[in-house]
């Protein structure tokens, strides 16, 4: 067991390994390209799942393992990296890489390698995706917050790479950077925590951070901002971490990349949205909550809770009004994540770890089935392009209002997508959702009932049970759009089922999605409950704690409401959309049953629609509040620097400098080079007379010798 433990360091490194191999050697190469990755990835899961049942009875809640690795000298001391394992981080272990493996097993077919319209980036993209994995793979393992910050910051780059992957279109281009700015005002927050928590510490590493006896010191002391005022250390560090958590999991008000960066291919949306990125400022939060102590009356935890219940019913909304199948599941992740951090915010922190591990499976299987349904469209796209069948022109294969009766020609991808949906949605006792959704509810109903109406569990409560209806109705909306109905373009009456790359990971992840969540059913509940989850994850931050987290009960009227709202949903969203006729080329108030119940509301009922169909314009907020204002800035400095001020008063001095140089050069070309000059010249002229008398021949020197010797006498005898 110990030995096993000491290989929690190489998780990272088989996949991190494939990415410089594929980059430095293999590139040319597409299958090699492709078979190491997926190998890389594969040991690593095999890895991480012996490291994960390892972990079991080995006592780490109490004594996490910890490899310190002596990294860099400062001053008096020598920084220490860690590498550290602990119940959370191995039930990360166990989920990570076993949906990495299946995402990249169903890139291959994605890419279509092999045939005739083979991705010309093949083997670019399994570098960047490997590097991915890598990148959370070593989060999960940090025992140190700066190893943990640089694989955040590798994940960040990754996301760029990929979300951009297509960068020839423009969309993708600027998803890409939007991402990529978006997420880099969290990044800031949390540098700033972490330089802050740093400085109150004297270290970063997790088990000496999050000790009883630095939160204690934090929470007694300040923070001094340029000697005006005084903010309280532990909230002010606290709400820091959590604003680099908003920025990665995509929590209002920084949700606007992630619909986005639908934008790249769909594998990438997997890993995006359930074993990696976002996930990671989720985990963030599990791993630092014991910053947000006291967990009871913590106010600052009540601000993580409100903003997640707030995400969850606000993307929900959303999601209701959203055409591209993509994106609907994209607004379905934001919400989802509020789930996570509403439940992290009253504390439930088993609750919200829980939520996640269950998301994580059937969110891929969702994204990596709507990439198949993509796939089997984008097949009829050119089918008809080829064949010129119809007078549907070229088609969004995207577009659900372009789809329809899917049912019947990608038969196993309906069956998968029908169980991903029924976990989102939560349907009863046969969903891994329904598990994990029902004991957040039952958690902030417990907390509500045990505080009263007014307090946040109660608004945490109600806004999420709001915000499972809303899920539940877009998904059968989905459902009924994508798979009811008759085809409603040619393009879909020649849509296929995709290769069994893609479809087997699809049968997986649907066993998952169902059976997951039998590891944390609460044993209140007759026959199965068993409450395994709790019992390993109770403990995890014991030291940390003033108490231990508190179990919840199975609560069956949270259950029956949370079910009825679940199934009740379905059916009307299936009900309203499986006989649709509309196309994508129709007004939404035309073909949607939902919009024109809308438009029946006197006064507002169309702009409350256009309000859902279009994000609730924060977006175009952003545009005016943030990028104008930006651009308006730089476009003034760009003037002030260029036209105005700057530039001009460098080029005048580079002019007078020109000027005095120009002078300079007058006086010395022909002052100074002319006395020069001149001296030279009548030098050159004595010379040229003296010479004449030079004449080297001896009766000359002999005549001249006596003409002197004569004249000297005869001026003496004078």
């Amino acid at each position: 067991m110990e030995t096993l433990l000491s290989l929690t360091p190489l998780v990272p490194l088989f996949p991190l390994l494939a990415f410089l191999a594929i980059v430095l050697v293999l590139n040319p190469n597409k299958r090699l390209s492709a078979a190491v990755a997926i190998g890389a990835v594969g040991l690593s899961w095999l890895l991480g799942w012996a490291i994960f049942f390892s972990s079991i009875g080995a006592g780490l809640a109490e004594q996490p393992y910890v490899v310190e690795l002596p990294w860099m000298p400062t001053g008096r001391r020598l920084f220490v990296m860690s590498v550290m394992l602990d119940p959370l981080g191995a039930v990360m272990l166990f989920m990570v890489p076993f949906v990495a493996l299946l995402i990249f097993i169903y890139s291959v077919g994605y890419h279509n390698l092999g045939q005739p319209n083979e991705e010309p980036r093949f083997s670019r993209f399994f570098a960047y995706i490997s590097l991915f994995a890598a990148g959370m793979l070593a989060l999960v393992v940090s025992g140190n917050m700066l190893l943990f910050f640089i694989a955040w910051e590798i994940m960040g780059l990754c996301s760029y790479l990929l979300i951009g992957f297509w960068f020839y279109k423009p969309s993708a281009a600027n998803a890409a950077k939007k991402a990529f700015l978006t997420t880099r005002v969290g990044d800031v927050l949390l540098f700033v925590g972490l330089v802050l928590l740093y400085s109150f510490t004297g270290s970063l590493n997790l088990y000496e951070v999050l000790s009883a006896e630095h939160i204690e010191f934090m929470k007694e002391s300040s923070i001094s901002v340029a000697g005006l005022f005084n903010l309280p250390a532990l909230p002010t560090i606290a709400l820091l971490i959590f604003g680099g958590a908003v920025g990665k999991s995509a929590q209002f008000p920084l949700h606007v990349w992630l619909p986005d960066a639908m934008e790249g291919p769909t594998p990438v949306s997997a890993m995006i949205h359930a074993a990696t990125m976002v996930a990671a400022g989720v985990f963030l939060v599990a791993r630092m909550l014991p910053l947000f102590e006291p967990i009871e009356g913590s106010w600052w935890l009540g601000v993580v809770a409100l903003i997640g219940a707030f995400t969850a019913v606000f993307a929900a909304s959303i999601a209701v009004a959203q055409n591209d199948i993509k994106r609907v599941l994209a607004y379905s992740t934001i919400s989802q994540l509020g789930y996570m951090i509403a439940a992290l915010g009253i504390g439930g922190f088993i609750a919200g770890v829980f939520h996640m591990l269950t998301h994580a499976f059937f969110k891929a299987l969702l994204f990596l089935g709507s990439g198949s349904v993509i796939h089997g469209m984008e097949h009829g796209v050119h089918h008809v392009e080829e064949h010129g069948h119809g007078h549907d022109g070229h088609v969004d294969p995207q577009d659900m209002w372009n789809m329809g009766n899917l049912r019947q020609h990608m038969p196993t991808t309906f069956w998968t997508y029908v169980v991903g949906a029924f976990a989102l949605a939560g349907v009863p006792l046969i969903t891994a959702g329904f598990w994990s959704k029902d004991e957040i509810l039952a958690e902030a109903f417990e907390k509500w009932t045990h505080k009263g109406v007014v307090s946040i569990p109660f608004v945490v409560w109600l806004l999420l049970t709001v915000g499972a209806a809303l899920t539940a109705f877009y998904m059968g909306r989905q459902l009924g759009l994508v798979f009811g109905g008759r085809e409603r373009t040619e393009a879909a009456r020649h849509a296929h089922e995709s290769p069994r790359t893609m479809t087997v990971p699809l049968m997986i992840l649907a066993l998952f999605a169902i059976g997951f969540g039998w590891v944390n059913i609460p044993k209140n509940v007759p026959l199965v409950g068993n409450g395994w989850l709790f019992g390993f994850l109770a403990e995890n931050h014991i030291g940390a704690l003033h108490e231990p987290y508190e179990k919840v009960p199975f609560v069956f009227s949270v259950a029956a409401l949370s079910s009825v709202l679940a199934l009740g949903g379905l059916a009307l969203g299936w009900w309203c959309y499986r006989g649709v006729t509309g196309d994508a080329t129709v007004s939404p108030f035309e073909r949607d049953p939902v919009a024109r119940a809308f438009a029946r509301i006197p006064l507002v009922g169309r702009q409350l629609w256009l309000l859902l169909e279009n994000k609730y314009y924060v977006d175009e907020i952003y545009s005016v509040v943030v990028i104008r204002p930006v651009l308006a800035l730089s476009a003034f400095l760009n003037n002030f620097d260029d036209r105005w001020i700057i530039d001009p008063l460098v080029d005048g001095v580079g002019k007078a400098a020109r000027g005095l140089s120009a002078v300079g050069r007058w006086i010395d070309t022909y002052i100074v080079d002319g006395i020069v000059n001149y001296i030279g010249y009548l030098l050159d002229e004595l010379a040229s007379g003296l010479r004449l008398i030079q004449t080297g021949r001896l009766p000359n020197y002999l005549a001249i010798l006596v003409a002197g010797v004569l004249a000297l006498v005869g001026l003496m005898l004078r």
